[in-house]
């Protein structure tokens, strides 16, 4: 099984958090989209043994693109792979953007079967210090309209951890989003990532990161809350009803093969990572005109793919497969992780058990190492010190 990621770098603002390849320039939509067509078309022949289990429409904003523009893209996803009758097709929204017409078109004219809905927080305040297009009744009332087009399965997205931002605060952000009982949300706490405009604001004194202990105590009240409302907490910042996790994004955490398209997307076929140039010149130049290359890629040594299975799998509730460790990578070095393990072990911050598959919640005959909730408030450090 695989999947496709489709990236639309195209924003009409750029938020002062974000450091994914987006531009502002939108002049180049359609010429981006006989990119993604073409780039599409080269590629298929290395997929095409592999049904798509799920195609992912990210960005940047989707929903800055026409409906007729995202369709053509689709088309020529379903025309040239194997995309399963029932695959999960997810869209990426901007709140501002989803007005009536939008929506019903969206519903009527493309295969999008869940939406990610970009909300960030309900405080109008605080959305404005993102520089968000929305305010909260504009992500409140987008919500409505996705439920009244016919849409089952909607995803928000939340930050915690503003500056000034109280306990209080964030249990406010929450209540709301529970009160819209949509199927997943995902919370994040705010980071200062080089590059973006909300860390040159921390460097010179505009802003001061959130108290680490009262981060803590933010991400136990999201747990606690989810939790206490019938939610499955199957990834680190991921939290579902059940049946409705992210099949896409649970494809990152378990090692499926996907295909990234677009500029600055990335793919991974088991051995090698590849990704594009986060330039919209570079890659329309290098896909339709073929001038330079494109995309680059490196093959991944055997270090590299155990570390990257032992850090995206303890990231879920699932865990890490120890029978699979040793299927992939020899019983030694399954050997070697337990032992690593074993200090974490001993504290109850990990633990031994079956694994328990995120799709069918079931436990197998295979055995698992897996974060305690305990474990889940330090993952970093002992996710490194798990590795190679």
């Amino acid at each position: 099984m695989a999947s496709i990621y489709l990236h639309f770098p195209f924003c009409k603002s750029r938020c002062i958090y974000c450091d994914f390849f987006s531009t502002t320039s939108l002049e180049l939509r359609r010429t981006y989209v006989e990119a993604m067509k073409r780039e599409l078309s080269m590629r298929c022949d290395e997929w095409s043994g592999e049904p798509i289990r799920s195609v992912y429409l990210g960005g940047g904003t989707p929903s800055q693109m026409s409906v007729a523009d995202l369709s053509e893209v689709l088309s020529q996803v379903y025309r040239l792979f194997n995309v399963d009758s029932d695959a999960e097709v997810t869209m990426e929204c901007n709140p501002d953007d989803l007005n009536d017409e939008y929506v019903r078109s969206l519903r009527l004219s493309l295969p999008v079967n869940r939406l990610s809905l970009g909300v960030q927080t309900f405080d109008d305040s605080r959305l404005q210090f993102l520089r968000r297009r929305h305010n909260a009744s504009g992500a409140l009332s987008a919500v409505a309209r996705c439920r009244e087009a016919g849409y089952g399965n909607l995803s928000i997205d939340l930050i915690y951890g503003f500056p000034g931002q109280s306990l209080s605060d964030w249990r406010s952000d929450l209540d709301q989003a529970l009160d819209l009982e949509v199927e997943h949300l995902s919370a994040y706490s705010l980071m200062y990532e080089e590059g973006t405009a909300l860390f040159r604001m921390f460097e010179q004194g505009a802003v001061q990161e959130v108290d680490e202990e009262v981060s803590l105590q933010m991400y136990q009240l999201l747990v606690d809350r989810m939790s206490g409302h019938g939610y499955r907490h199957y990834e680190i910042s991921n939290f579902c009803k059940p049946g409705y996790h992210s099949r896409h994004n649970s494809g990152y955490w378990n090692g499926t093969h996907y295909l990234g398209v677009g500029a600055g997307a990335h793919s991974y076929d088991g051995s090698s990572r590849s990704w594009n140039k986060s330039s919209l010149a570079g890659y329309i130049d290098g896909v339709l005109k073929g001038v330079g290359e494109y995309r680059e890629v490196e093959l991944l040594d055997e270090s590299t793919r155990f570390n990257e299975m032992v850090m995206t799998a303890l990231r879920t509730s699932a865990g890490v497969n120890l029978t699979e460790i040793e299927c992939r990578f020899g019983r030694s070095r399954k050997e070697n992780l337990l032992s690593s393990a074993s200090r974490y072990l001993s504290a109850g911050m990990l633990e031994r058990g079956p694994y328990i598959t995120i799709d069918s919640m079931e436990p197998t005959q295979d055995e698992a190492l897996r974060l305690t909730r305990d474990g889940v408030f330090v993952s970093n450090g002992i996710i490194a010190d798990l590795f190679l």
